[in-house]
């Protein structure tokens, strides 16, 4: 039974991950952080709790990752925990590139002492590529890196720290340069989710009014599900290589928001306002991964288009707000 390792296992995609290594017959093993309240710390978790070992840690505490590969010792680890929150990157700054840049190097050199075979999987991101677009509309993984936000700049030290790794210890680090994606679980902080649940409630009737940054803004959106399954290939590859995970189509948060509120059966143009409050210091405006390299070589490709995800985050929420289903 191979090990492993998740750092962050309670988050969106760290929650996916452990159900999808679950169902492969791995013993799944994660970090989570201490919140004040600890319905907060695993309600993600709760189809696969009982069936996983967690413990408290954090990237920042060197001797708490290392007692873990010391006790663990994993096959694989993915390093999922972060600050993931783009926009909230321009509040907290250091504390981003403390826990997505030097929380990285912690971990992997911890791995490359204690267990230097193991299979490294780094959650890296498409906002990385800020405002660098190829003359084709896409980004790649040739594509020179430009972020524009704290968030980015760090994952970009995240990102060349493991290739750096991979080429002076000869370890089987790989980086997953994910494009935005989604689900049911995904915060409601992030653009997505308050779209929907905020359209879902004025569906309700409990609100009237939905406020928003950017409405022109570009993404690459898929859902989570697709993407984790998309790191465990990644990182088991033959060779210890970087890839990017996309659906290669891109849409605003405009579209978005008009494919929600219609499945609802309402006109967005009736409840959506800007407030300049919401829009970042520095805008990225586009974003459209090509995932052939991820598509030729993994045999991955999603199963989830746009509006089926967006469809079963409103499914949710409906059910939610109407008592017919817990959060999951």
């Amino acid at each position: 039974m191979k090990k492993a390792f998740i750092t962050g296992i309670n988050g969106q995609d760290g929650s996916y991950l452990a159900e999808h290594l679950l169902n492969l017959g791995y013993d799944v093993h994660g970090t989570i952080r201490r919140n004040s309240v600890p319905e907060n710390q695993s309600y993600r978790l709760g189809k696969v709790e009982s069936n996983i070992h967690t413990y408290y840690a954090d990237l920042l505490d060197q001797t708490s990752i290392e007692k873990l590969l010391m006790q663990i010792k994993p096959d694989e680890v993915y390093n999922l925990a972060a600050q993931s929150h783009v926009r909230i990157s321009f509040d907290i700054p250091q504390f981003t590139v403390q826990t997505n840049a030097i929380g990285v190097i912690n971990l992997i050199d911890a791995c490359r002492r204690i267990v230097p075979d193991v299979k490294f999987y780094q959650a890296s991101s498409s906002e990385m590529f800020g405002l660098s677009v190829e003359s084709d509309a896409f980004q790649r993984e040739s594509t020179i890196m430009n972020p524009t936000s704290p968030y980015g700049c760090a994952k970009v030290f995240g990102y060349n720290i493991v290739r750096h790794y991979r080429r002076a210890y000869n370890m089987h680090a790989c980086n997953g340069i994910l494009f935005n994606h989604e689900s049911p679980r995904r915060g409601s902080n992030f653009v997505t989710n308050k779209v929907v649940k905020e359209a879902c409630r004025i569906k309700l009737g409990l609100e009237d009014r939905l406020e928003l940054g950017n409405m022109d803004s570009y993404r690459d959106w898929g859902h989570s599900k697709d993407y984790v399954k998309a790191m465990h290939l990644i990182v088991n590859h033959s060779e210890a290589e970087d890839f990017i995970v996309s659906t290669m189509e891109t849409h605003s948060v405009r579209e978005m928001c008009d494919v929600v509120f219609k499945y609802l059966g309402l006109d967005y143009r009736d409840y959506v306002h800007q407030n300049p409050i919401f829009l970042r210091p520095e805008e990225l405006p586009y974003l459209r991964g090509d995932s052939s390299k991820a598509r030729k070589l993994l045999n991955w490709k999603p199963e989830y288009t746009f509006e089926q995800l967006m469809y079963e985050m409103c499914d949710h929420w409906m059910d939610v707000f109407q008592g017919k289903e817990s959060l999951r």
